[in-house]
């Protein structure tokens, strides 16, 4: 290692760079680490140390003055570096807002181009039609120095002119429906109450009729009585009154029965419907009473509803006077607890022998066997009908009453199978043989 007084003479005479002075004296410091290592490890004496201590130290200052003028020079690069970067910024700023306002300028050159007009979309009237209806006010503008430019403006100007007449005329017309709407709401005040005066006008008329024995008003009570039969004699009751109205049958429809024990049944009925269910112990009870005797339990079975139907049948080969031929007077009475209707004659007074055109009315209908499976159950297990009755529950009656009655066999069998078949057998389609107009026929040919 050189000695002190060179390194110094050296300095002076050539100036080094601070990176240049770090890295000779770090080098400087590492040998001397190394020198006095190597003295420690040989055993030399230790005087030598003091000084290679002192070259230490004097690097250290060396690098501490490297370290001094590297920070100043870093500061004078940073201070040359922000002066520099603030136009730098500034013209970036600037590029940015010229090409923030050459998209703008672009977006709205775009736009500009690809507007459409409202014009070409307008349905204005042809110029023909504008020359001949647009008022004088109108034509005479100038509105623009091109001819055709100022033209659509005019055209357009007649256009705004029409639609400010028809707002008139509308708000003309909605004046117009508002009138119309009091006179409509007084109106149906006046219907509203027009029930109640028909009421009382019926009721002061009915000495007058009763004067001149009008007919109508017994169909009158007939209709009103017919609202407490069971719907099946209801069904029943509609559909003969519907062919009469329709084709001038020549038959008649009288509702017959007590009109107080109809009214009782329909008000226990509907308080039936209206109670809530009963509680357990209620049907217990219910199940331990004792049990009726046979002759009770017939009459049960065969409880009737008070009212019935009773169907004139008059001769329709007589013109003159059809209602002097009556063939046959029919009546229709329902079965409560075995929902059937049945059918009987008026005169007859045994099941056997003056049932006898009901009973071929048509084939494998005798009547003696309940028409449906709920019935033959409730009669049990020999499925026997009352034979000493006068009405019968025939499956024509049935049909006409609107109760539904479905086939024992099944509809898929082979014609084999409902050869075979008794059920099956001659009963056919319903729908085909049981309407009105077929059963008037077949009881019209049965009795002549």
């Amino acid at each position: 290692m050189q000695p002190r007084s060179e390194i110094a003479t050296d300095t002076v005479a050539q100036p080094k760079s601070p990176i240049e002075l770090l890295q000779e004296s770090k080098s400087s410091v590492e040998s001397i680490v190394a020198r006095m290592l190597s003295i420690k490890k040989n055993g030399n004496p230790k005087s030598e140390n003091r000084e290679l201590l002192t070259q230490i130290f004097l690097n250290f200052i060396n690098l501490r003055q490297a370290n001094r003028e590297i920070l100043t020079e870093e500061e004078k690069v940073k201070a040359e570096t922000e002066l520099a970067k603030s136009p730098v910024d500034l013209t970036t700023l600037q590029l940015h807002n010229l090409m923030y306002e050459k998209r703008h300028y672009l977006k709205a050159n775009k736009s500009c181009r690809d507007f459409n007009s409202r014009y070409p979309n307008i349905d204005l009237i042809s110029e023909q039609e504008f020359f001949r209806d647009a008022p004088e006010a109108i034509k005479s503008q100038t509105l623009s120095n091109d001819t055709s430019h100022d033209l659509m403006l005019k055209r357009l100007n007649f256009e705004l002119h029409q639609r400010k007449e028809l707002c008139k005329l509308r708000a003309s017309l909605e004046q117009h429906k508002k009138c119309l709407l009091e006179t409509n709401a007084e109106r149906k005040k006046f219907l509203s109450s027009l029930p109640m005066h028909l009421k009382s006008l019926k009721k002061v008329s009915l000495p007058v009729q009763n004067q001149l024995s009008l007919q109508n008003q017994k169909k009158l009570n007939h209709h009103n009585l017919a609202e407490l039969l069971p719907p099946p004699l209801y069904v029943i009751y509609s559909q003969f009154m519907a062919q009469k109205d329709a084709f001038e049958e020549n038959i008649d429809l009288e509702v017959s029965g007590s009109l107080k024990d109809a009214q009782t049944y329909a008000r226990q009925q509907a308080e039936q419907n209206s109670e809530s269910p009963r509680l357990e112990d209620d049907g217990q009870r219910e199940r331990k009473r004792p049990k009726k005797d046979g002759y009770e339990e017939a009459a049960l079975l065969y409880q009737v509803h008070p009212l019935k139907v009773e169907l004139h049948v008059y001769d329709d080969d007589e013109i003159p006077d059809p209602k002097s031929h009556k063939l046959v007077v029919l009546k229709f009475e329902y079965l409560l607890k075995l929902n059937v209707v049945c059918v009987g004659i008026e005169e007859s007074q045994d099941g056997s022998e003056k049932n006898t055109p009901l009973c071929n009315l048509f084939p494998d209908d005798d009547g003696l066997e309940p028409p449906h499976q709920s019935a033959k159950l409730i009669l049990g297990n020999d499925h026997a009908f009352d034979e000493s009755r006068t009405s019968r529950p025939y499956k024509w009656a049935q049909h006409l009453a609107g109760i539904e009655i479905l086939p024992e066999m099944s509809p898929f069998l082979t014609d084999k199978d409902a050869q075979n078949s008794d059920t099956a057998k001659g009963y056919g389609s319903p729908s085909d043989q049981h309407n009105v107009q077929t059963v008037l026929q077949r009881i019209r040919s049965q009795k002549k």
